[in-house]
């Protein structure tokens, strides 16, 4: 049975956020708000518990997840290959809504699907994403709703469609709005723009003028 806590109470926060910690642990699922939408979250170093998020979604390994993480800090052990323009769109944008494709470290025991090597890794500004983000180290999370479904704006939107294959809800009330996060490709030597969400090209370019629009 799913248990669902109130994180904008401070004892059900303290509680859910514990809970959500363990259960990440555990190898189980939680979903959390983040600053775009909720996200279903694993742990990104098992396997298995990426395994069990990409079907609770019906989700193929072809759309492989994206990470989230606490702090900047922590992109040094997982990409390679980093640029200094893909440094400027950190210290400019995160924590926010700009998720950056990068090469990851080849040595990381992970699977999140069919990457290619690479990793989309994002630090979201949402206060609860970020506490149990610092507790539990980088996390597999996705939008936590169905493939093919509207990503859900509140918790009743997530639990209904993702149910008790999730171990523990954590409810932050709605969140800002659904317009995903922007999608940076810093692979290469020009920074490419693969989807415009919360940052358009312009507002970009602002801090890496060389920006291309992907086709």
């Amino acid at each position: 049975m799913a248990r669902r806590y109130d994180t904008n109470d401070a004892t059900d926060r303290a509680t859910g956020l514990r809970e959500a910690a363990s259960a990440v642990r555990r190898g189980e699922l939680v979903v959390l708000p983040t600053d775009t939408v909720y996200g279903i979250g694993a742990d990104a170093f098992s396997s298995e518990a990426v395994g069990d998020l990409l079907e609770a979604k019906g989700r193929g390994r072809n759309m492989p997840s994206p990470v989230l993480i606490g702090s900047p800090n922590t992109l040094h052990g997982l990409v390679t290959d980093f640029s200094e323009q893909a440094w400027e769109l950190v210290d400019a944008f995160w924590p926010g809504a700009l998720t950056l494709v990068a090469r990851h470290q080849p040595s990381l025991q992970w699977d999140l699907g069919d990457t290619r090597g690479t990793v989309a890794v994002r630090m979201p500004l949402h206060p609860v994403a970020i506490e149990l983000l610092t507790e539990v180290g980088p996390m597999a999370v996705s939008s936590a709703n169905l493939t093919g479904h509207p990503a859900p704006e509140d918790c009743d939107a997530a639990q209904n469609m993702l149910g008790d294959s999730v171990s523990v809800y954590l409810d932050g009330g709605p969140t800002p709005g659904i317009v995903p996060s922007s999608i940076v490709d810093v692979t290469g030597k020009v920074p490419v723009l693969l989807r415009a969400g919360a940052l358009d090209a312009d507002e970009l370019r602002k801090v890496v003028p060389d920006l291309e629009v992907a086709n």
